[in-house]
């Protein structure tokens, strides 16, 4: 089954405070993902808390058409103490 991410909220730097569908939540920090042609824009940090929940696909996106998948994001979880 494919985690759906219903909400999240900018926390601070290049981390955001995910809440997925079965419960699940926590903070994913993405500094370390943003490479590549498409991720090089949210280095910038007002570009990078331009995210939405995509409504279809259950994920964050940009407006640029960077997305991550839902189970990386999953995985990635840190789920506060």
């Amino acid at each position: 089954m494919i985690p759906k991410v219903v909400e999240a909220r900018y926390t601070h730097d290049f981390t955001i405070h995910i809440r997925f569908e079965d419960g699940t939540e926590g903070d994913v920090n993405l500094r370390e993902e943003l490479y590549g042609e498409i991720f090089e824009p949210l280095k910038d940090i007002a570009v990078f808390k331009t995210f939405t929940v995509h409504p279809d696909f259950h994920t964050l996106c940009w407006p640029n058409g960077a997305d991550f998948a839902p189970e990386f994001l999953y995985e990635k979880i840190q789920i506060p103490a």
